[in-house]
């Protein structure tokens, strides 16, 4: 018994320590099949959205996702805790007389407690060890427990970091996409004089963004779980916004930063697919077209009015399909794990966007009757 305690105590602990290390240390994708981390997330996403399920209002259910990265995060940093202290308890259980309260020998309720004081660094003394070897694991786990607080210190801003300049990005995106962003308004409101190297500066600086996000993500899953400010901006609506106007300009519009449309979609392409690797999320094809074939029509004939013109022909929309067969599967994959609306390629005129609404817009609008104005390039 006393060695099953042993190594089953040694292996909660190196395991956890290992799972602890990769998840918050290791900055790489991890291929292995199991992790307890991803097997953490996986699981408690899908009951957290079972759960959310029963909840009537499509706002609230929102509201409540938005807690699942932050409370997750801090779910299993508690899990990862409670393990070690099990481990811990084992190895002192495993000494057979190894602990002491009032000249008598305990059991594993006082093991247990006896680790969990001691992984805090609490020291209250009513339980001591005896002999070296207990004596030795007091000190490695008091010192693990110092190194646990020290990691989660460290990793928390960075992990804030990384999110802040995910989430920047995003809100710089509104004014120049729409809320939410879709290609049309994109090439819309770049439609004016130099607008075509405005264009290939947002491009050029989407595509670090694009690498930015696959390195963080890559690292921290979790940010993937963190929501945006807004109900209809994320991190993947963007993405597949940014993705939608590469492809348009490399298919459809000539002499408009091809080369750097092309650069900006391989690398937004190369986060969709690893992302939808890491969650295990296999590429779907959409239920309905997301451009069909009359939007397509509205799309070149509105863009024409603003004398930016796209090709026409059977060709052009053969291209335009290939490269949508690139991407749409794998961020609708991800789309429907992570409850994330993917944005349409033309938007609601009638919509404002975020920068033009406050908290006030809908009690002034009910009291004066004002209507919702879509936002114009005129306007800036």
């Amino acid at each position: 018994m006393s060695i099953f305690l042993t190594i089953t105590g040694i292996f909660v602990i190196l395991a956890v320590l290992w799972d602890g290390f990769e998840t918050m240390v290791l900055p790489r994708r991890i291929t292995r099949r199991f992790r307890f981390a991803r097997f953490f997330y996986r699981t408690a996403w899908r009951l957290w959205s079972l759960l959310l399920k029963t909840i009537p209002s499509q706002g609230a259910r929102g509201t409540y996702r938005a807690l699942f990265g932050p409370l997750s995060l801090l779910l299993l940093l508690c899990t990862w805790a409670l393990s070690l202290v099990v481990g811990f308890s084992l190895l002192y259980l495993s000494t057979g007389s190894g602990l002491i309260a009032d000249g008598s020998h305990l059991g594993f309720g006082e093991a247990l407690y006896m680790s969990g004081t001691t992984f805090f660094t609490l020291g209250l003394g009513d339980v001591i060890p005896a002999g070296s070897f207990a004596r030795a694991l007091t000190v490695i786990e008091a010192g693990m427990g110092y190194g646990f607080l020290a990691v989660l210190i460290g990793h928390l801003p960075s992990l804030n970091q990384s999110f802040s300049n995910r989430e920047v990005n995003i809100s710089l995106l509104d004014a120049r996409a729409g809320s939410p962003p879709t290609a049309f308004e994109i090439l819309y409101r770049h439609s004016h004089d130099y607008g075509i190297e405005t264009l290939r500066q947002l491009l050029y600086d989407w595509e670090r963004w694009s690498a930015e996000l696959l390195e963080s993500h890559l690292s921290f899953p979790v940010l993937a779980y963190y929501r945006s400010q807004h109900d209809n901006q994320s991190w993947l609506s963007a993405l597949t916004a940014v993705l939608d106007v590469s492809a348009l300009v490399i298919t459809g519009i000539k002499g408009a930063c091809e080369h750097q449309a092309q650069l900006t979609f391989a690398m937004a392409r190369h986060a969709v697919v690893d992302l939808a690797f890491i969650f295990k999320t296999p590429p779907r094809t959409p239920i309905e077209d997301r451009l069909s074939n009359d939007d397509l029509l509205y799309l070149r004939n509105a863009l024409a009015a603003e004398n930016v013109k796209l090709k026409s022909g059977e060709e052009m929309k053969e291209k335009l399909r290939e490269l949508r067969r690139m991407y749409e599967p794998y961020v609708y994959a991800l789309s429907r794990y992570l409850y994330l609306a993917l944005p349409p390629w033309i938007s609601d005129a009638d919509r404002k966007d975020d920068w033009q609404k406050s908290a006030w817009d809908r009690v002034r609008g009910v009291q004066r009757g004002e209507g919702q104005l879509g936002i114009k390039k005129d306007h800036f």
